[in-house]
């Protein structure tokens, strides 16, 4: 059986993994897309977009391992899109366009029941509502031997973490200050809940930390 993990998420030096005003028009709040300075020039990112070029290095390196050995994703409605309540069509695809990066399926948490949403490229959203076990369930199946990536956001992750359910974290802590918005760790005792730091490296835009849980 694989690992559930969390690989790429990032935070700002005061813990925030989205600024405050979420919205179509900044999908991770005022301040939030300066977070990810370190990723989006890298090599990896770039050609997942189709592009060339990029930088290469520790950020390049940690962007590409966080794609390997995937079978399925798990991520929060919040992540997924801005729309909130009861689904009032099948509009909303997600923000990735019809060819999303993921090519794997993936289980998107919600209160409120939607068709299946298949995607080019291999990329199925199903949409869960029976909560965050029912979701690793169904990835589990869905992947098989590989892994299990959470793509966010925060509350989606702390809701795993609480449970003592995420075997190991990648977290970039870029240097930015956003104030407010989602807090990563708000409420939790990670040493009491058996997790602890097993790595870090430094790069030119961020420190990556590596976190993972005592068995």
């Amino acid at each position: 059986m694989g690992k559930l993990l969390v690989r790429s998420y990032t935070v700002s030096a005061d813990g925030f993994g989205a600024g405050p005003g979420q919205s179509l028009e900044t999908p991770l709040g005022a301040g939030g897309e300066e977070l990810h300075d370190w990723m989006v020039g890298t090599r990896t990112f770039i050609e997942m977009y189709g592009g060339e070029g990029g930088t290469t290095g520790i950020d390049d390196q940690l962007t590409r391992e966080g794609f390997e050995n995937l079978g399925a994703w798990i991520m929060g409605r919040n992540m997924f899109g801005p729309v909130r309540g009861p689904w009032p069509n099948g509009d909303w695809k997600g923000w990735w366009g019809e060819n999303p990066p993921y090519h794997v399926p993936v289980f998107v948490l919600t209160h409120f029941p939607r068709e299946p949403l298949a995607m080019e490229g291999g990329t199925t959203f199903s949409f869960v509502t029976e909560g965050i076990d029912a979701a690793l369930r169904l990835a589990r199946e869905a992947a098989g031997e590989k892994d299990i990536r959470i793509g966010g956001g925060a509350a989606t992750i702390r809701q795993y973490l609480q449970a003592r359910l995420l075997d190991a974290m990648h977290i970039a802590i870029a240097p930015r200050l956003l104030g407010s918005g989602e807090p990563l760790f708000a409420g939790l005792d990670l040493r009491a809940l058996g997790y602890q730091v097993t790595g870090y490296r430094p790069s030119d835009l961020a420190m990556h930390v590596i976190i993972e849980r005592r068995d």
